[in-house]
């Protein structure tokens, strides 16, 4: 629906409103967020992953089923405990809300990245994982969606695994490095051309 130019004109409506639909219509569509919602109160989803093979949607467990026009989001560990909670930004159901994830605790990795040769953040690198007897392979591109952008952190799930066997790094300057047995539990800083590991204590400031 467009708005005309002109503030005062009133549109009647088309015909008859199904009030048990719950429709609406406002004479003047410049007045048509005062008291109306254009999302239709679409509900949220959340989706979880069973096994690698199915989802399963799960929202009305955990009170993430908003209806107040979400339009951006960001996962990200805000809590420092290895759960990647989610940040919502809403429309018609209040400023932001966060998230907590409270499924069962695993181990974790996060990692952040230092480019020398390659671009500062490190921006395009493939991390390959290898994690007992499976390889996981993260890429390093903070995402963009509306209005919203992901940290520059990669983060890995290990459930009961307590070490990486091997982490290969392919930095986008072409140099490959590769680091064996790193504990979990932390966040870390990787540096390109650099051996050391470096962990972040949690509320400590460091530079992105």
């Amino acid at each position: 629906m467009a708005q005309p130019f002109d503030r005062d004109c009133k549109a009647p409506a088309p015909g008859e409103l199904d009030l048990e639909l719950e429709e609406f219509w406002v004479d003047d569509p410049w007045q048509i967020q005062q008291s109306n919602n254009l999302s239709s109160f679409e509900k949220n989803r959340i989706y979880l992953n069973h096994q690698g093979s199915e989802f399963m949607e799960i929202s009305h467990l955990t009170a993430a089923d908003s209806d107040g026009d979400g339009r951006s989001v960001v996962a990200a560990d805000f809590r420092n405990n290895g759960h990647l909670d989610l940040v919502v930004r809403q429309v018609g159901g209040g400023p932001l809300l966060l998230y907590e994830n409270n499924f069962q605790s695993g181990h974790y990795l996060t990692i952040s990245l230092r480019g020398r040769t390659s671009n500062r953040l490190g921006i395009g690198s493939r991390l390959i994982a290898t994690i007992a007897n499976h390889k996981v392979v993260r890429e390093l591109y903070p995402l963009n969606s509306f209005r919203s952008q992901m940290t520059n952190q990669v983060h890995f799930g290990l459930g009961k695994e307590e070490v990486i066997t091997e982490l290969e790094i392919k930095w986008p300057s072409g140099e490959n490095q590769i680091f064996k047995n790193i504990q979990a539990d932390r966040h870390i800083i990787l540096t390109e051309g650099n051996a050391r590991i470096e962990t972040i204590q949690p509320g400590s400031i460091y530079r992105p």
